[in-house]
C-alpha cells in the first residue's frame, strides 16, 4: 500500500484511512457531501456496500462491530436522523470492534433541506466525536477513532462538513495496520440485549465511560494550543480553525479535536490565560453553550453568523463584533432538471392535470422551479407517500382526488415501503395515487446503485428488488408500469378517478447514467460468458 504523500479530498482521505486501519466493511447510504467515501474505498480495494437507508447501514455496522471487526459507516447529516434509533442504544451496548461513523454536515445547505448541527447528536446519544479540519486530519482522525473506539468500546462520530469533505490538500499516510479479523461473536446478553433490566446498568456504564474519556481528553495531544497574543484567545474546531488562523494569525488559539466529551478544564485554563476568550464555530452555539454551562466566560458570534458556512472574512467580522449587514452573495445559476431528463415528461403531464404533487428528495424535487412548478411539498426521504395519505384522509373528496405522491426509485427503497404499508393498512376513502419516477439509478448524488438496480456498489451483479412485484405483494391493486408520455397520461387519468390504491411507475433511465449502465451491463454479460 502506498504511504507516500498524496493530494486527497477529505472523503478520499477517510477512505484511505479506513483501508490502512484494516476496516473489514464500509457501509452507508449515498448523500452529498459523504458519497465519495465508500466509492473511493471500493476503488482502492476495500469492501464497501450501499444499504437501502442509513438506519440499515448503522445496524449492519453495529453487527460487524459486535463481532469484533473494524467498520466504517457513512451518511450525510440528515441521514443520522434516520439512523438515530440504533445510534442511541448502541451507545449503551458499546461495541467490540472499532466503529467510526461519518456525519457529513452541510452548513449553508449546499445540497440539503436543512443545516442541522449534528454535534448535538454526539452529546445527546453519548458517543465520542472527532472534528477534522482538513484531509490530513480526516485521515488521522479516522484511524484514531478506530483506536479510541476499541479502547473505550464506544463508537466514534467523525463529524465532517462539506468544506472538509470536498476540499483537497496533501495527505501523508502512516504505515498500514494489521487487519483485525473477526473470528466469532462472544455471547454476552447483559451487554447486547437492551431489555430494561440490562439497559439501566448499561446507561450507568456509558456515563462512567464518558467521565473517563473526558479525563483522558484533558491531556490528549490532539487538542492543541497555538501560542499567540494573549489579548485574544480563540476556541475553535474543525475547518473553522483554518479560517481563524488566517483571519487572526496573531491570536492565541485552542484547537479542539475530540469535541465530545469536551476537555472542560483545559478550556477553562486557556480562557483564564487570555484577556478575551472568543468561540468561533459554524451553525449552532454548541461550544459556547458548553463553556458557559461550565462557568467559563466567553464571547460567541452574533445570531446573524449562525447561518451558512464561515470563511475568513466572516470570522474577521465575528472577531470585530461587526453587526452591519453582510454583502449579498453573488447569485448563481439556479439548478434545473437536465435537458432530456425523463422526469420532465411526467411533470409536464402532472401540470396539465393540475395535481397537488406531494414530493420527495431527489432530482425531481427541482420540478418546484420553472418551467414546471409542480412540486408542492418536500420534507424528507419517503414523506411524499405518508404526507400524501394524510392529505387524502382529511380533504373533501374533490380536493383529495388531486393529491398524488411523487417519489424516486432509490428514495422508494430508502423510505417508501413503509408508506405503502400504511396506504394498504389505512386506505383513504378516495384511494391514493403514488407515482414512482424510476430512472434506474440514484441520480442526484452521482448515479449510485440501489436495491432496485440489480447491481452492487462496484456495479457487479447483485440481487434485485422489483418495485412492481413488491407493491402487488403488499396489496396494491392497480399497479401500472409506463415508459411513454401517452402511457403515463392514460394511467394517471384512470388513477385520479378511481377509489383504488394506485401505483404508477414511470420507468425511463436517467440520460446521464444511460451509457454507464449499458457499460456495466455489457461487462456483466461478458463475465457470465
Amino acid at each position: 500500500m502506498c504511504t507516500e504523500k498524496q493530494l486527497l479530498s477529505g472523503n478520499e482521505a477517510v477512505a484511505l484511512a479506513a483501508l490502512h486501519a484494516g476496516v473489514a466493511l464500509g457501509v452507508g447510504y449515498p448523500g452529498t457531501p459523504s458519497t465519495e467515501i465508500l466509492e473511493r474505498l471500493s476503488q482502492i480495494g476495500g469492501k464497501a456496500q450501499w444499504a437501502p437507508n442509513e438506519k440499515v447501514a448503522m445496524e449492519v455496522g453495529i453487527g460487524a462491530a459486535f463481532a469484533g471487526a473494524r467498520v466504517l459507516v457513512t451518511m450525510k447529516h440528515v441521514g443520522v436522523n434516520v439512523a438515530a434509533d440504533p445510534l442511541f442504544t448502541m451507545a449503551y451496548t458499546g461495541v467490540k470492534g472499532g466503529m467510526v461513523f461519518v456525519s457529513a454536515d452541510d452548513p449553508g445547505m449546499v445540497s440539503s433541506q436543512n443545516e442541522q448541527d449534528n454535534r448535538r447528536y454526539a452529546k445527546a446519544s453519548g458517543v465520542m466525536m472527532l472534528e477534522p479540519a482538513d484531509p490530513q486530519e480526516a485521515y488521522e482522525y479516522t484511524r484514531l477513532g478506530m483506536e479510541l473506539c476499541e479502547t473505550w468500546q464506544l463508537p466514534v462520530m467523525l463529524r465532517m462538513t462539506t468544506r472538509v469533505c470536498h476540499s483537497k490538500s496533501i495527505v501523508v499516510p502512516a504505515p498500514p495496520s494489521e487487519p483485525v479479523i473477526a473470528q466469532r461473536f462472544d455471547k454476552d446478553p447483559h451487554t447486547y440485549v437492551m431489555v430494561p433490566a440490562f439497559a439501566r446498568p448499561a446507561h450507568r456504564r456509558l456515563r462512567e465511560k464518558l467521565e473517563k474519556i473526558k479525563e483522558w481528553n484533558e491531556s490528549a495531544a490532539i487538542n492543541r494550543i497555538v501560542e499567540g497574543d494573549a489579548s485574544l484567545g480563540i476556541v475553535t474546531s474543525g475547518v473553522c480553525y483554518l479560517h481563524v488562523r488566517e483571519a487572526a494569525p496573531e491570536a492565541k488559539v485552542l484547537k479542539l479535536a475530540l469535541t465530545h466529551p469536551l476537555p472542560v478544564e483545559k478550556i477553562r485554563a486557556f480562557a483564564a490565560s487570555v484577556d478575551r476568550c472568543l468561540v468561533v464555530e459554524e451553525n449552532d452555539p454548541y461550544l459556547v453553550e458548553s463553556l458557559r454551562t461550565a462557568g467559563i466566560p466567553c464571547d460567541g458570534k452574533r445570531e446573524m453568523y449562525r447561518f451558512g458556512e464561515l470563511n475568513v472574512g466572516r470570522v474577521q467580522r465575528i472577531i470585530a463584533d461587526d453587526a452591519s449587514p453582510e454583502p449579498a452573495p453573488a447569485r448563481g445559476k439556479p439548478p434545473q432538471l437536465c435537458q432530456g431528463c425523463p422526469h420532465r415528461t411526467a411533470f409536464a403531464v402532472l401540470k396539465k392535470f393540475d395535481c397537488v404533487a406531494v414530493g420527495d428528495i431527489g432530482c425531481y424535487t427541482l420540478s418546484v422551479l420553472p418551467p414546471f412548478e409542480t412540486m408542492d411539498t418536500c420534507v424528507c426521504m419517503g414523506a411524499s407517500i405518508s404526507a400524501g395519505l394524510g392529505m387524502r384522509h382529511v380533504l373533501p373528496d374533490d380536493e383529495a382526488r388531486r393529491i398524488v405522491s411523487v417519489i424516486g426509485d432509490s428514495t422508494f427503497m430508502h423510505s417508501g415501503l413503509t408508506g405503502i404499508a400504511d396506504m394498504v393498512y389505512n386506505p383513504p376513502k378516495t384511494g391514493h395515487v403514488v407515482i414512482i419516477l424510476d430512472n434506474e439509478t440514484t441520480a442526484m448524488t452521482g448515479m449510485q446503485e440501489h436495491p432496485g438496480t440489480g447491481r452492487a456498489l462496484d456495479h457487479s451483479r447483485s440481487g434485485k428488488v422489483v418495485i412492481e412485484d413488491v407493491a402487488r405483494a403488499m396489496g396494491l391493486t392497480n399497479v401500472v408500469v409506463t415508459t411513454t408520455a401517452a402511457e403515463f397520461k392514460k394511467a394517471l387519468a384512470f388513477a385520479l378517478n378511481t377509489n383504488e390504491l394506485s401505483l404508477i411507475i414511470m420507468r425511463r433511465v436517467c440520460r446521464l447514467a444511460e451509457n454507464k449502465i449499458k457499460a456495466y451491463e455489457a461487462a456483466l454479460e461478458t463475465c457470465n460468458e
